[in-house]
């Protein structure tokens, strides 16, 4: 059950409108890095938790419901850039560069179909995707994904903060750079509580359900190198030494040394039609 409250999370001001901003603002909320894609990847990642990891759930949910807030004060964000802006080149006389420039860096869409107002889309319109959002049930692969995630919304925030000049912008931006810094750090604690709190990789491969047995254990540390010149092991940390889930030794191998197999693939079926040949020529 959700509940709303009238007030945003944190102050949304502009002082100077921006309808160029306002479009930039979009990938933030409906783009892969933005807010949209964390609060329905969160949900849905609840939604999975069973009953008895309670905890965990909830804090899902609390972070899920945080991130609808801040779509909510990024679309107030988007608004307030709006605000006066002309959509009109009547409106604006030919040597009139800042006017001409407004015209030329907003969103249409914002104006078309949202009439000088926030939608459910990225920078370029493209409208977001459920395709973003991974919930795979598997609550350690989950924060994996869940620590990209943040770290490539603080990524866009960050960036965004360098696109701007508005004090206001700048302290809406801090606050959603600072909330990213503790997401990123209570996903990287959700999952080393999965496993050995002194392991912090004791999650690590991801399942790690699987059995060892099962899985073709030849290659499953060894680095492959696909470079086709003659090359030494250069004993990086990834080719050589302990791996960092304790349970293997990293090795170099040459893909070129080893022996491959042909595709062996052979026709499909007649009611495919694949076949180009005229059926009076068959």
């Amino acid at each position: 059950m959700f509940y709303h409250d009238n007030e945003l999370q944190y102050e949304v001001e502009v002082e100077e409108p921006d309808p160029t901003f306002a479009r930039a603002l979009q990938q933030a909320i409906g783009g892969v890095e933005g807010e949209m894609r964390v609060a329905n990847q969160y949900l849905f990642q609840a939604f999975a938790v069973p009953s008895d990891q309670q905890a965990y759930k909830e804090l899902l949910l609390d972070t899920a419901a945080e991130e609808l807030g801040h779509i909510e004060m990024l679309a107030t964000a988007v608004k307030k850039n709006l605000r006066d802006t002309s959509v009109s080149l009547g409106d604006i006389s030919s040597d009139d560069a800042t006017g001409l420039a407004s015209i030329a860096g907003m969103q249409p869409r914002q104006y078309l179909s949202g009439g000088m107002n926030p939608t459910a889309t990225d920078a370029n319109g493209f409208p977001f995707s459920g395709n973003y959002v991974v919930a795979s049930g598997n609550i350690a692969a989950d924060m994996v994904a869940n620590v990209m995630a943040e770290s490539t919304g603080r990524l866009l925030a960050t960036r965004l903060y360098e696109m701007t000049d508005d004090p206001g912008m700048k302290d809406m931006l801090a606050y959603l750079v600072a909330r990213d810094t503790m997401h990123q750090n209570q996903w990287l604690e959700l999952l080393t509580e999965l496993g050995d709190s002194e392991e912090p990789f004791d999650v690590l491969p991801i399942p790690d359900s699987f059995p060892d047995a099962e899985e073709n254990e030849e290659f499953n540390y060894a680095f492959l190198s696909t470079n086709v010149e003659p090359t030494e092991d250069p004993e990086q940390p990834w080719t050589t030494g302990a791996s960092p889930d304790g349970e293997g030794e990293f090795s170099y191998v040459r893909q070129l040394d080893l022996d491959g197999a042909p595709p062996d693939v052979g026709h499909a079926e007649a009611e495919t039609y694949n076949d180009p040949t005229p059926r009076d020529e068959g």
